[in-house]
């Protein structure tokens, strides 16, 4: 009979345990979708309602110094009154977004296909051959994973003008092409292959590049997509590469022109980061079940 009631109080209290972790869990997830939530909301305010609610935030004494906030922000998940007014104006009054928006994607699109593209084969390079050289050039490759942009955005500025490619595309997306994070990751998984798998196809007349294309690649498709969603957000979100490495300003991606709207657009601001959130939303529901294989096979919970 304890035996009994002791099996029953500890399921007892793994379910009290499962229950805080997913009540916790839960609030923490609520908390974190907070400002996504009221900037999606507050993009279908009418601009007199966001004044009204947040410009105390904003508000600047005539010589352009910041007032003293005295109120309160009232922070409004839904509006009083549903207007598109603000995205009227961004898609059809105030072009300059759009075209912000699609600097973003000739500057992205490129730098994720053939940074894949280019990772893919280094990491089968890596995985498959053997010798010291080898190691030393993935020592190297390990050290620029390690250093910040920053550091290496001084020799990419000076290499770009010797060749010529300072304030054009091609100085943001070169760069971006020969990044060695996604050389790293997709190395450490392609290691996992099992070398009986490989030696079998050997045994059934397989070369490299059939290796490559029928076993490698289908096996790492997964963590490809987690690869490919990292350095979209990556990249989608960068500033300092174009505001060094570009100085026409019409060729800026939209993550920079956004921090450039002034205090009397706050509706356009909101309704133009919707905008800018949708890519990497819709990436992300697309791809869930890969990126969350990708991310456990990479930690080491598949085999």
């Amino acid at each position: 009979m304890s035996k009994t009631k002791t099996n029953s109080s500890v399921k007892r209290n793994k379910k009290l345990i499962m229950a805080l972790l997913t009540f916790i869990t839960a609030v923490s997830a609520i908390i974190f979708l907070l400002p996504t939530v009221l900037t999606m909301a507050n993009s279908f305010m009418k601009s007199s309602e966001i004044s009204a609610n947040y410009g105390v935030i904003f508000s600047q004494t005539e010589s352009g110094g910041k007032t003293f906030i005295s109120k309160r922000v009232n922070l409004k998940f839904i509006p009083d009154t549903v207007s598109f007014s603000q995205y009227v104006n961004v898609l059809f009054k105030s072009p300059d977004y759009l075209f912000k928006f699609w600097n973003s994607v000739i500057l992205v699109v490129p730098i994720v296909v053939f940074q894949l593209g280019t990772a893919v084969l280094a990491a089968y390079a890596f995985s498959r051959l053997k010798g010291r050289l080898k190691e030393i050039v993935f020592f190297l490759y390990i050290i620029l994973m390690l250093m910040p942009y920053q550091v290496t955005l001084v020799p990419n500025y000076l290499v770009s003008e010797k060749l010529g490619l300072l304030d054009t595309r091609w100085a943001i997306i070169l760069p971006g092409i020969f990044t060695p994070f996604s050389v790293f990751l997709l190395t450490k998984i392609m290691r996992r292959i099992p070398a009986s798998l490989i030696e079998a196809a050997k045994l059934d007349g397989a070369g490299e590049m059939q290796i490559f294309v029928h076993i490698a690649v289908p096996l790492c498709k997964s963590v490809l997509y987690s690869v490919a969603i990292l350095v979209f957000i990556d990249y989608w979100n960068m500033v300092e590469q174009p505001l060094i490495l570009l100085s026409d300003s019409s060729k800026y991606p939209l993550s920079v022109f956004l921090s450039q709207i002034n205090t009397g657009e706050l509706g356009l601001a909101f309704a133009v980061a919707t905008i800018y959130m949708i890519p990497t939303i819709l990436m992300f529901l697309y791809g869930e079940e890969y990126l969350v294989e990708g991310i456990t096979y990479s930690g080491g919970i598949k085999g």
